[in-house]
């Protein structure tokens, strides 16, 4: 899930730990290209001040990108899931955006700034910006967006209390609020606050959305919501002379190991989705290699706690204590995580990993802890996991062998993905796996995701409701960065770790599996990629 809805801290404070990249090569070309990558990941990170490369890069081409998902809706005010959102973010751009390390820079506004108050923000449009079809992007375009995005609301609602919108003149955008929200211009850096034509450029909603006009690099060509979308270049971006290649097509590849063989087959030039387990043999494969991130996502494994059985926070106590997160962590991610104490990752400020008290692997513990509950001697219960992951399917059966080790006889339910999701939505489970992830680099982004009853996700669809950790969670929202925010979530977590409505397991690194003659591909912690600088070699 896009939920990425993961990472709104103020990055001028200086507390983000800076997101270790990785980059590796299975040959010598590999090498040479990956280097590439580097250079582009880093090259990014100047935000959008970064301009073509002197060279002549090889020109145009088709990227095709293996993907597990299909793009169903492209409605940024309407979509969550990551699938979606890593295709909105290629038509529409926002007034603010992250890098690959997690920073805010200024993207479609040339600067912006915040009055000491933390109650006005003010954003200056660049020069000559223009949609793909043209026309001209003004301050009214962006007064347009968020008030539309305020009006839908959506599963990544503004959660500010926005007063006024304001197009102060051509360039100039002001938005003013009731009271501060340290959040906010970290979840203005997320897709679904791009911007778009004023009135839908004079079309219906539906039809805008069906062929959207954005000032990201990319347009839509051709698009089965069922199948495979293309993108043709943008001839009107910003970027001068960016993207290099000529189209880019959003391939629908379900399973993983039917990616890799075509990844390696060259019949995808990369993939989206590479599990930890086969990082290696992409890494060591002689026309293929990774390029890796740290992430803003936790992996973890979710209690409906409206369920009969989870409901009861002995059951989830005893579960948690009777499984062994560090011994998961190493025999399933290669390296290629951290284990996780905290529900948020530690590329995220006040992560809180090192500090706090979680429930280590301790057998006669979670035996004493069971015995607390209303289920003494056990239960029957299930384990709903999407198909198709193999790294998923194996933690499916350590949370099974763990279970077992203390009477919880867990069945695993594995469905594929479309289900999986219809399920979770309607709390149809008692338990899940699935990941939490960052949409912008704060750590409200997860949290209020994670904790507020009364917010889209109902806590996740877990529907765990604590009112002490949802005054902390709104307390958060309204304390400027620094010790006194930090105390504050320091102590949710606490209590998250205490009550575990979910058990964090680990903190997984992107990885993209990418075909040794690509170059130039940026990714970014929310699992996202950056396809301006790249391009494509013999």
């Amino acid at each position: 899930m896009s939920q990425l809805k993961a990472f709104r801290k103020s990055f001028w404070i200086g507390t983000v730990a800076l997101l270790l990249l990785v980059v590796v090569a299975g040959c010598s070309d590999s090498k040479n290209n990956s280097e590439s990558n580097k250079n582009a990941q880093q090259s990014t990170n100047q935000g959008a001040k970064q301009s073509a490369t002197p060279e002549e890069p090889a020109a145009g081409g088709t990227f095709v990108y293996g993907r597990p998902a299909s793009v169903t809706s492209l409605d940024l005010h309407n979509q969550i899931t990551s699938n979606n959102a890593f295709a909105i973010d290629k038509v529409f751009e926002s007034l603010v955006a992250f890098d690959s390390k997690g920073e805010i820079v200024d993207w479609l506004a040339k600067s912006h700034s915040i009055s000491e108050d933390g109650l006005t923000y003010t954003f200056v449009l660049r020069d000559g910006l223009k949609f793909s079809n043209g026309t001209e992007v003004t301050a009214e375009d962006a007064v347009f967006s968020l008030q539309r995005h305020l009006k839908v609301g959506g599963p990544l609602a503004i959660a500010a209390k926005v007063v006024t919108t304001v197009a102060k003149d051509k360039q100039t955008f002001v938005i003013t609020l009731k009271e501060p929200y340290t959040p906010f211009i970290s979840e203005l850096s997320n897709f679904s606050n791009g911007i778009i034509p004023n009135n839908f450029g004079g079309v219906s909603e539906e039809e805008f959305f069906k062929k959207p006009v954005g000032t990201g690099p990319f347009v839509v060509e051709q698009w089965d919501a069922a199948g495979d979308l293309t993108f043709t270049k943008n001839p009107n971006y910003w970027q001068e002379g960016k993207p290099y290649i000529d189209k880019l097509v959003y391939k629908l590849i379900e399973d993983d190991s039917q990616a890799i063989n075509q990844l390696k087959a060259g019949e995808v030039n990369a993939i989206e989705s590479l599990a930890l387990q086969n990082a290696d043999e992409i890494k060591k494969g002689p026309d293929t290699t990774v390029v890796t991130n740290g992430s803003w996502v936790t992996e973890q494994l979710f209690f409906n706690t409206l369920d009969k059985n989870f409901s009861d926070v002995h059951v989830r106590r005893a579960l948690a204590l009777a499984l062994d997160r560090e011994g998961l962590s190493k025999a399933l991610t290669f390296g290629y995580a951290q284990t996780a104490n905290s529900l948020l990752p530690t590329t995220i400020p006040y992560n809180a990993n090192e500090t706090i008290k979680a429930l280590n692997f301790d057998l006669d513990a979670a035996k004493a802890e069971l015995a607390k509950s209303a289920f003494p001697n056990g239960f029957n219960t299930k384990l709903l996991v999407a198909s198709g992951n193999s790294t998923r399917a194996q933690e499916a059966q350590i949370i099974q062998a763990a279970g077992k080790s203390i009477g919880i006889n867990i069945e695993i339910e594995s469905i594929e993905l479309a289900t999986f999701r219809e399920r979770f939505f309607a709390y149809d489970f008692a338990a899940m796996l699935n990941s939490g992830q960052a949409d912008s680099p704060e750590a409200n982004s997860i949290i209020a995701f994670q904790t507020d009853p009364e917010g889209f996700s109902k806590s996740y669809w877990t529907h765990y409701t604590n009112d002490e950790v949802t005054k902390l969670l709104y307390e958060g929202q309204k304390t400027p960065d620094g010790k006194e925010r930090e105390a504050t979530y320091t102590k949710l977590l606490q209590t998250l770790a205490d009550e575990v409505p979910y058990i964090p397991l680990y903190y997984p690194d992107i990885l993209k599996g990418v075909g040794s003659s690509v170059d130039g591909l940026v990714v970014l912690p929310n699992g996202s990629v950056r396809f301006e600088e790249v391009r494509i070699g013999k």
